[in-house]
């Protein structure tokens, strides 16, 4: 699948190194422009300073100070009036974690360790459904 990414933001939220460079380097080929945080709380950092130009959110549940789960309650929070970006949430906890989300809350979900491949046809589906809405 051939994604552009020219003029779309995605952040990535990851507390793993590792996760981060690779998706960045992926998503960087694909001419998205990527902003990085370790977690949670820098993720909102991230995505206030952007002040509404981030499109899609890929973000790890498991993290050190603010986790996935309450990354997406706080978005919720922020977001009542609609407006707020995708998100693609990835989890080494398993089925059981991912069904503790409300589905209404996330774009889509993937286990780790994940098919990249996979993982990319799930990002341009989430952003075409954004580019439905417009």
């Amino acid at each position: 699948m051939k994604i552009d990414g020219t003029g779309r933001k995605i952040l990535v939220i990851d507390d793993d190194l590792a996760i981060r460079v690779l998706l960045q380097a992926v998503l960087k080929r694909m001419k998205f422009d990527v902003e990085l945080a370790e977690d949670g709380a820098a993720g909102l950092d991230r995505l206030q300073a952007a002040d509404g130009s981030i499109d899609l959110i890929l973000l790890d549940l498991m993290m050190p100070k603010l986790n996935g789960y309450e990354f997406i309650e706080k978005i919720g929070e922020r977001y009542t009036d609609g407006g707020r970006p995708h998100i693609i949430v990835f989890t080494a906890a398993g089925k059981r974690g991912v069904d503790k989300i409300p589905a209404e809350a996330v774009c889509n979900a993937i286990l780790k360790p994940f098919d990249l491949e996979r993982f990319i046809e799930m990002i341009g589906e989430c952003l075409n459904k954004s580019h439905a809405m417009h």
